[in-house]
């Protein structure tokens, strides 16, 4: 009989997967807890929770195991996870992924940088980070990010049988899909086995932050500003909308463009900057200036609809967005 390795006070083995639409999160929990159940024998149950159902919006994964004497009666989110599994690393910017953490979890993230460069962007004081690619490998396989992120998730859980996943993945897909049967199980190998992780103690003196619950209001009562100023509206002027971009953006040639907004036209969240010129007659006429990179989320419509290959897509690089931003002029909002 498999041991946890650890579990709480209720005796449960928790996982909490952060991530958005599009990437596979809620079905890779659902995969991962019946591994767990057909495979080892273990009691698992998986469920998530997001708002509304569409591609880019936040999504959490709630996974729990427990030795198979014990029952599990609770259904509540995952507030003080094991392990957390962070399918998209700009999360981080609006979302508290590492929220509720003991010294000692694991914490999984799809991204290309060092575990020492993303313990400075998650602000993690103490714990193990593990590194994947999981963007790139599912590109070059043709596949899912969340089979990646699952390889990577059963080598950090050694308790569980990777074989067993296996059999869950060819179980899933093999009547529906069954082309995508051995680009899962190559995407899967090659997340087990090439993620990388590092664990840095916790500095002698420090300890971790308290536990917050995740519904505890930001304003309330106590903390509310002078006259119950809204001070963040809930504007579209103000949102970043950059954590939707699921690996691909659009990039811009200024040299090959004509100016015809096809792709303004096409796109859904007005990220295209223009301004009034005058063209080689001196007319007055619009020309497209560039790509404000907050508001793309990475649908890449505009490519679809550009007639001369002046948006082309590509992997996001770190920074490119940043460096390559051309920013909306809004009269009305604070940038």
């Amino acid at each position: 009989m498999v041991t946890l390795p650890k579990v709480n006070d209720l005796g449960f083995f928790e996982i909490r997967l952060e991530s958005i639409g599009g990437l596979g999160a809620n079905l890779a929990g659902k995969m991962l807890a019946e591994a767990g159940v057909t495979g080892v024998g273990l009691n698992g149950v998986s469920f998530s929770s997001y708002g509304s159902e569409k591609k880019g919006s936040a999504v959490k994964a709630h996974i729990r195991f427990c030795m198979p004497e014990t029952n599990i009666r609770d259904t509540s989110p995952v507030e003080r996870p094991h392990v957390v599994g962070i399918f998209h690393e700009s999360l981080s910017k609006t979302v508290n992924v590492i929220s509720g953490i003991y010294e000692d979890s694991l914490v999984l993230v799809n991204s290309t940088k060092s575990p020492e460069e993303l313990k400075e962007k998650l602000k993690l004081i103490g714990g193990t980070i593990a590194v994947v690619d999981a963007i790139g490998i599912s590109l070059e396989e043709k596949n899912r990010v969340n089979m990646a992120m699952l390889g990577a998730l059963f080598r950090l859980c050694d308790f569980l049988d990777p074989e067993a996943m296996k059999a869950v993945i060819r179980k899933s897909l093999e009547k529906k899909y069954p082309q995508a049967v051995q680009p899962a199980l190559r995407t899967f190998d090659r997340g087990y086995s090439e993620v990388k992780f590092q664990t840095f103690a916790l500095p002698e003196g420090q300890q971790m932050p308290a536990f917050v619950r995740h519904d505890t209001p930001v304003l309330g009562y106590e903390t509310q500003p002078i006259g119950g100023t809204i001070t963040n509206p809930g504007n579209s002027i103000l949102k970043d909308l950059s954590i939707s971009r699921a690996g691909m953006m659009p990039h811009f040639d200024d040299e090959k463009c004509i100016h015809c907004a096809a792709c303004d036209n096409v796109c859904p969240d007005f990220c295209f900057v223009w301004d009034e010129l005058a063209d080689k007659k001196g007319r007055p006429q619009m020309f497209l200036q560039g790509i404000d990179y907050q508001y793309c989320k990475g649908c890449l419509k505009c490519v679809q609809a550009c007639p001369t290959e002046a948006l082309s897509s590509a992997r996001e690089e770190d920074g490119y967005a940043d460096g390559h931003r051309v920013p909306h002029r809004f009269d009305l909002a604070v940038q």
